[in-house]
């Protein structure tokens, strides 16, 4: 797995899942409930990450989307 975005927007984060999920790229979504237990402070934040193989199509396709500042380095 590989860290795509990194953010505590929930709804950013929810755009994000199903624009991936309608490409047939499946995410995964780590420190979700630590984000949950910390509130909206920046300390934890939720990371959605895919599969090393579709990375930069993932990447590719949130470039396309106009979204592309969001993606992790």
């Amino acid at each position: 797995m590989r860290e795509l975005v990194t953010s505590n927007d929930p709804v950013l984060l929810n755009y994000l899942q199903v624009l991936l999920n309608d490409a047939g790229i499946e995410v995964s979504v780590f420190d979700g409930n630590m984000s949950a237990v910390q509130g909206t402070l920046p300390a934890v934040q939720q990371r959605l990450a895919v599969a090393e193989e579709d990375w930069a199509q993932a990447r590719r396709l949130l470039d396309e989307a106009g979204l592309g500042k969001w993606i992790v380095q």
